[in-house]
């Protein structure tokens, strides 16, 4: 048996996590980490935290990881969107907060595994697809140093989530930990991502929307209210078929629309390369968003080791600068790199 932290953040997953490797017979102890600055929400999920702890007789800390979690998670955030890029917080957050910051956490305490609730397994050494394919989070793993999977642990990875939510409603003490309000994608998100840019500057400004060809053909809201592939919130003079969003332009607020062959590529670049495996030059099925399908490619690493070029069989609509492509085997997450 082992000594293992669980992060706990008052949710079923979570707690079912805890449950799970305490019933093991494993020493667990839980934590809560403080990302943000929402207090009430804080205020709420310790005392989901503590509720747990208490049936399951174990010890739970609260680190504030908030300082970090600005500097490497949030305020890049802000500034992607300020450079017409679409960024991916979670994937930051999973590498160096709570996979980084808490794995050394967890260590300092004597831990030997670090175990969360993501529906996500460990195989072979590598991230392995959840059996739950409609709760998978392989994806958003895929950017986690691959020295750190050796430690980590996922017991909802072979789990299905109808099965936890009845599970938790079978135990009196559990039973509204399964009934609560699934949380956001993006913690720091209450609604959309547009509240967030409007508590930092000004992001309604008419612009110019413009063709392919570089002609002035209608006005948009403001360059941060779009996104690659988007097709609605801006007006063009005399349009009857589908624009979509092809590049931004944050220095001149402009926006350039296109048809969606237009929006097609074949190839793109990634940087920020984290590889699981040594090749230089391989077949594989990339993922360009979390719940696109996997597309074959072939995948040729630069002579630094971390940027790659992504050659796809087929062309594939709306790759967008500052998105995840996630490299997969199979099942098996190989390799994965920040799209330029």
């Amino acid at each position: 048996m082992a000594r293992i932290l669980a992060a706990m953040s008052g949710g079923v997953d979570s707690t079912t996590t805890a449950y799970t490797l305490k019933k093991e017979g494993h020493d667990v102890e839980g934590c809560y980490l403080r990302l943000h600055k929402d207090e009430k929400k804080h205020q709420k999920n310790i005392a989901m935290v503590k509720r747990a702890a208490e049936f399951l007789g174990i010890k739970y800390h609260v680190l504030d990881l908030s300082d970090e979690f600005k500097e490497i998670v949030y305020d890049p955030f802000v500034e992607a969107y300020k450079e017409g890029i679409t960024p991916n917080p979670c994937v930051l957050c999973n590498r160096f907060v709570k996979f980084g910051a808490l794995l050394n956490f967890a260590k300092k305490l004597g831990c030997e595994r670090l175990a969360t609730g993501h529906y996500v397994q460990i195989r072979d050494g590598l991230i392995h697809e959840a059996a739950d394919k409609s709760k998978d989070q392989s994806y958003f793993l895929a950017q986690v140093e691959p020295e750190a999977l050796q430690y980590l642990t996922f017991p909802l990875g072979e789990k299905y989530k109808k099965d936890i939510k009845a599970f938790a409603l079978s135990i009196p003490e559990l039973e509204d930990f399964s009934t609560q309000k699934e949380s956001s994608e993006i913690c720091f998100v209450q609604n959309t991502y547009i509240e967030v840019l409007q508590e930092h500057m000004s992001v309604t400004r008419e612009g110019e929307v413009l063709n392919t060809k570089g002609e002035v053909i209608g006005t948009h809201q403001g360059y941060m209210h779009y996104t690659i592939g988007k097709r609605r919130g801006f007006e063009i003079k005399g349009a009857h078929d589908p624009h979509y969003v092809i590049s931004i332009n944050p220095a001149l607020n402009q926006i350039t629309v296109g048809s969606k062959e237009e929006l097609d590529k074949k190839e793109f670049s990634v940087g920020s390369l984290n590889m699981f495996t040594n090749e230089r030059e391989f077949e594989a099925g990339v993922k360009i968003r979390y719940r696109s399908p996997k597309l074959p490619c072939k995948v040729i690493v630069n002579e630094d080791a971390k940027s790659a070029r992504v050659i796809m069989e087929d062309s594939a609509s709306a790759i967008a600068a500052g998105q995840l492509a996630v490299f997969y085997r199979g099942e098996f997450v190989v390799g994965s790199g920040i799209i330029a």
